[in-house]
């Protein structure tokens, strides 16, 4: 095995790149990038009926999108079958496996039987030992590993420590079947020698299948990966995770409005910490990660506690990278439609200067959406039921006053509508709100926004005194 370290993220192409799928991926990067290593992709498709090359795309789209890179190409395992069927046939070859002839009959009557007995269901090794010379003619023989009767099989696991497993529970399994397909138990093993992996890193319900592995691996004579099973993550309830607690594909989370970067972050506190560090940045988790200070229990999934820390980062970033970010979102969004399809060279910079006072007000990016939708509302503006109960007929009075203080405002900016509007008031006797609260309502159709003195800015002149003006009348 090499000195350089080489983890492998393996998804089944049988749905969407699902979030616990995304923490494994992330958990292989991290360590890999920790280590100055590498991490390579496998896609294992071996279930024909199930897998589809739509769930594949989405797999590597999900993937792209988080920045999980991988190197070379992604590897099918199905592509792969005539290696798995080669290394079973050496294994019978060795003496380390066998042909079995049992038929379905037979399998199901063993059932029947150790269920009788109150003994787990095991293949009675009926073929171990037979001369070949007695298969029936005809008849096409799957491949069973011998599998060792005595002692105990070890799991030297990173994150769960030493796991023992009796022998006498590891039967006789199928490596090759009869129709020549390799067993999903088979192809990982030879896929992960021939690819070189070095540490194995996946979900802890697949620790049972670490003991079977171990004993190809050991039938073959390989090196056996260092294996850490990482703990699943749980619902907020502590139940296992469903999609009612955000078991989600990747991209559910794309069109919920978060950052990959939030996202990631957010995973990798899933099962694994570092002192009290909540905000971790994407060179802080390389530098800090290690595998062996990933808890043994599960990790409970918080929506709130996601979104939470998704606000945090979007507060912290550059108003033009979030910019980007956003416009490039926006085809996912919900609410990103009208949004889209009026951006333009002023839009776009409209929405760059409202920028400081959106993120300070929005969790996600649907939030940053609905927030930045006056901006591309069309004249004359539709009050929403909270906004349309603020410019009743003496708020009218107010726009009235107002819109005549602004109108004779010419250098107008965030600082010279806020004066005009503040000396109104106070001629008028009226509290501030009571001019501004009308004011945003005829500004933007609702009754929160950006700061209104904000808002009058990035509208500009015209527009404002256009929309105060469509509510006097």
């Amino acid at each position: 095995m090499s000195d350089k370290v080489i983890t492998r993220f393996a998804p089944s192409p049988t749905g969407y790149l699902h979030i616990g799928g995304a923490r494994t991926a992330l958990f292989n990067w991290l360590y890999a990038r920790h280590t100055n290593g590498t991490m390579l992709l496998r896609i294992e498709d071996t279930d024909r009926e199930r897998s589809t090359d739509a769930a594949t795309a989405a797999i590597l789209e999900g993937l792209t999108w988080l920045g999980l890179t991988w190197e070379g190409e992604a590897v099918s395992q199905f592509e792969r079958a005539p290696r798995h069927s080669e290394v079973a046939e050496e294994l019978v070859r060795m003496g380390k496996a066998y042909y079995c002839y049992a038929t379905p009959e037979e399998l199901n009557e063993m059932r029947e039987t150790a269920r009788a007995e109150g003994r787990p269901p095991r293949y009675d090794g009926r073929w171990r030992d037979r001369d070949p010379s007695e298969a029936p003619a005809g008849v096409k023989p799957a491949i069973r590993i011998k599998a060792p009767t005595e002692g105990e099989t070890v799991v030297n696991d990173s994150v769960q420590g030493e796991v023992r497993f009796p022998n006498k529970d590891l039967d006789d399994f199928i490596i090759l079947r009869s129709d020549g397909n390799p067993t999903y138990m088979h192809a990982v093993v030879v896929d992960d020698h021939d690819m070189g992996v070095t540490q194995i890193i996946r979900g802890d319900d697949h620790l049972t299948n670490a003991a079977r592995q171990t004993v190809i691996y050991d039938a073959m004579g390989w090196d056996v990966p260092q294996m850490a099973h990482i703990p699943l993550i749980h619902g907020s309830d502590g139940a296992k995770l469903s999609k009612r607690h955000g078991a989600l594909g990747v991209e559910a989370y794309r069109a919920m409005g978060y950052l990959p970067a939030a996202l990631l972050n957010y995973l990798a506190r899933l099962g694994w910490s570092h002192g009290d560090d909540e905000v971790m940045s994407m060179d802080d988790m390389i530098s800090w990660f290690d595998i062996v200070d990933v808890n043994k229990g599960a990790a409970r999934f918080d929506f709130q506690k996601l979104e939470a820390l998704n606000g945090i980062y979007m507060r912290k970033m550059d108003d033009a990278e979030l910019l980007d970010i956003f416009i490039a979102t926006l085809p996912y969004l919900e609410n990103g439609a009208p949004i889209l399809a009026g951006l333009n060279e002023k839009t776009k910079a409209q929405l760059l200067a409202a920028m400081p006072g959106l993120k300070e007000r929005a969790k996600t990016l649907v939030e940053l959406a609905d927030g930045a939708a006056f901006l591309f509302a069309q004249r004359p503006l539709a009050l929403d039921e909270k906004a349309a109960s603020l410019v009743g007929e003496k708020p009218r009075t107010v726009l009235s006053g107002a819109f005549d203080a602004l109108k004779d405002v010419n250098d107008w900016s965030a600082a010279s509508t806020e004066s005009a509007i503040r000396e109104f008031a106070t001629r008028s006797e009226l509290k501030l709100g009571a001019v501004a609260q009308p004011l945003r309502a005829a500004l933007t159709g609702r009754a929160t926004s950006p700061g209104v003195f904000d808002v009058l800015a990035v509208l500009g002149r015209e527009e404002s005194l256009a929309r105060i003006s469509d509510q006097i009348d």
